[in-house]
């Protein structure tokens, strides 16, 4: 039987793992998405995956064992102890979603809403909920619960958090 895994990739070898899993004929998807960089001399359409440092595969237990001797590929993403298996319809929902790439924006590490653990700086063991994530990613507004009233600190964003939940 055929499930979807989660692969990870060493760093910036997503198209590489795509081409080498691909030379095996296991079912690949690498989900990526267009964006126009601005260098200082030029602006340039690059394609780039949506999950850095992951593609997905639909393949049997020996097919996936297989993928993961690929130099590209690191290892198969576990929960449990056992191989995360993704639902089918999780990847029908990311392909349906890249069908209007302009409508998405994908955010990797810290977003509002979350639950962290300042652990450096000043402020080293609160746990707050992230209240912003400034849009030059300088500062971070976390907010804290301390006698039935909410402070509100900014910390800058080079500051190690850990997200708790």
């Amino acid at each position: 039987m055929k499930n979807w895994y989660a692969l990870y990739t060493k760093p910036r070898h997503e198209f590489k793992a795509l081409e080498q899993l691909t030379e095996l004929g296991i079912e690949t998807y690498l989900p990526t998405i267009t964006n126009t960089r601005q260098w200082s001399d030029r602006k340039k359409k690059v394609t780039e995956p949506l999950f850095r440092g992951y593609i997905f595969i639909n393949s049997n237990e020996a097919e996936r064992n297989n993928a993961v001797t690929r130099e590209a590929v690191i290892k198969t993403i576990f929960f449990d102890g056992k191989p995360a298996v993704i639902p089918n319809q999780e990847i029908e929902s990311i392909k349906k979603m890249l069908k209007s790439p302009e409508k998405i924006k994908v955010f990797n590490g810290i977003t509002k809403g979350v639950i962290v653990r300042v652990e450096s700086g000043p402020f080293i063991g609160i746990e707050g909920v992230v209240n912003s994530v400034s849009n030059d990613e300088n500062t971070l507004s976390v907010s804290m619960q301390l006698l039935n009233r909410t402070i509100i600190v900014t910390i800058a964003k080079d500051t190690k958090i850990k997200r708790v939940i």
